[in-house]
């Protein structure tokens, strides 16, 4: 059966190469009835094995890498990623017995049956093909106690049959079933990605805008170019990457920008210092409203909240919210590298924020450029005696009855750190990267926005001595030793 179905997907991939890879209908070799999604993966291996081989090296499904993108961890050959580090949304999947809150968080993992810290990742059959590549059949792969479950699941039934005969090519819908609802919810951890871009307008994002509305109906995979499986990308709040994606991969050479720009030459001197981005994404959070701020240590209050933007500001079980919509982003230097909390580090200055992640860079690394970020703010707990921010149990436990001590408690039963027993608030605060969309040529950022007058940018705060138009750049004096010679 196998042979015979490998010879189906060869001739079939022969003639999709010669339509220049138009999709590959399944339904002539994939048939059901399945009843689960590991009974859709055991076929999907008989002509895909090696894809799924390769699969499994990616931190997609490792959920860790080397450290290559944190500042001083450069050399390591230890693995960090979503399995064992700490962020300021729903923290960690470490905490409680045995990992336990992977039984919540693994729902966004593309493999079946990561429900606690033992799973296997060396067995083939628990990869889900079905999430990044079905594009019928209402499969769904909702999160566990997030907002995702009441808001993205379309309430049509799923059919694991039609999911597996209508795979291809992943959609923005395929990505964004994971990357849209990160941090628990639609549009509430990255600056600019969220539910709106599965369908939208170039006015939104010039490259994921219908061609109606004269945008580019991009892919994501058109950018965040992939190989072997292993997908193009680094995101400021991980730690590793395999490869970067950047704006020079279309826009250079004979696609260079600004060629026909009025001031094409002027804007061009820009591009040693400022990154693309802070011109051409303005303002993030267009299509919805994107989460700012969560205070954690409001959980278990009786609070009364209005909405904002039509979100929920306070969630009994989660804390306080602050939204933003069609938000103005902070700048700052980035030379590729970024800083972060790691699991386990002391916290110098419980009353100063708990810096999560921000870039590395500042006005004298030639190699740093000024980006936009989203600068999102919150709280958590910090143990007061070892001075290490806490990873604590939110699922079946904090979420249910509200109890910080417990929490804290069961929490280090599962990262193995210790707990004295007594813990407090202290603010955090971090830098992600705004990356997406990208607005139409006419709303980038003018010249008068930021310089004679303008306060786009802080000049101060980025090291200059002021407007570098009236006070000079950072090359200012590189620029006169060039000129004397």
């Amino acid at each position: 059966m196998k042979g015979i179905l490998g010879i189906l997907a060869g001739i079939a991939l022969l003639a999709t190469a010669a339509q220049g890879m138009a999709a590959v209908d399944h339904s002539e070799f994939v048939k059901g009835p399945f009843k689960s999604g590991t009974e859709v993966t055991k076929v999907c291996l008989e002509c895909h094995e090696q894809q799924a081989a390769d699969f499994m090296k990616t931190t997609h499904w490792t959920w860790a890498g080397t450290p290559n993108m944190v500042k001083g961890m450069e050399k390591s050959t230890k693995k960090y990623g979503k399995s064992n580090m700490i962020n300021s949304f729903c923290t960690s999947i470490q905490g409680g017995k045995d990992g336990v809150v992977h039984e919540s968080c693994g729902k966004c993992h593309a493999g079946y049956g990561w429900t606690r810290t033992d799973f296997d990742f060396t067995d083939k059959g628990k990869v889900d093909c079905l999430i990044c590549h079905a594009q019928k059949g209402n499969y769904t792969r909702a999160t566990v106690g997030c907002d995702i479950d009441k808001k993205s699941i379309d309430k049509k039934a799923m059919d694991l049959n039609v999911a597996a005969q209508s795979v291809g090519l992943p959609t923005r819908k395929n990505c964004g079933a994971c990357h849209f609802f990160g941090g628990g919810g639609d549009a509430v951890k990255n600056a600019g990605l969220d539910s709106t871009l599965e369908k939208t307008k170039k006015s939104q994002d010039v490259h994921m805008g219908s061609k109606e509305s004269g945008g580019q109906d991009m892919s994501c995979q058109s950018c965040h170019v992939t190989k072997n499986h292993k997908i193009g990308g680094a995101s400021s709040m991980m730690a590793h990457y395999d490869t970067r994606v950047n704006c020079e991969q279309c826009h250079s050479g004979a696609k260079a920008p600004h060629q026909k720009a009025k001031n094409g030459a002027l804007i061009n001197r820009h591009l040693a210092t400022v990154a693309c981005q802070t011109c051409h994404i303005p303002f993030f959070a267009k299509g919805q409203a994107t989460k700012m701020a969560w205070k954690w240590s409001d959980v278990g209050k009786n609070i009364t909240a209005e909405e904002q933007f039509d979100k929920e500001t306070y969630a009994k079980h989660k804390g306080t919210f602050v939204w933003g919509m069609n938000v103005k982003p902070v700048y700052a230097w980035n030379s590729g590298m970024v800083e972060r909390y790691m699991v386990g580090d002391k916290v110098k200055d419980p009353t100063k924020p708990v810096v999560m992640m921000r870039p590395v860079g500042d006005i004298k690394d030639q190699k740093s450029k000024i980006y936009p970020y989203k600068l999102y703010k919150g709280d958590q707990p910090m143990d007061a005696k070892f001075k290490n921010l806490i990873i604590f149990q939110q699922y079946k436990s904090l979420w249910v009855d509200y109890d910080w001590d417990k929490a804290c408690r069961l929490g280090a039963e599962g990262t193995g750190l210790p707990y004295s027993g007594k813990y407090q608030f202290v603010n955090t605060v971090a830098y992600i990267a705004a990356q997406h969309e990208v607005a139409p040529k006419e709303e980038a950022l003018q010249c008068g926005e930021c310089h004679m007058g303008g306060n786009r940018l802080d000049w101060k705060a980025l090291g200059y001595k002021g407007d570098p138009m009236q006070k000079g750049g950072r090359f200012a004096k590189a620029s006169k030793k060039v000129a004397k010679k």
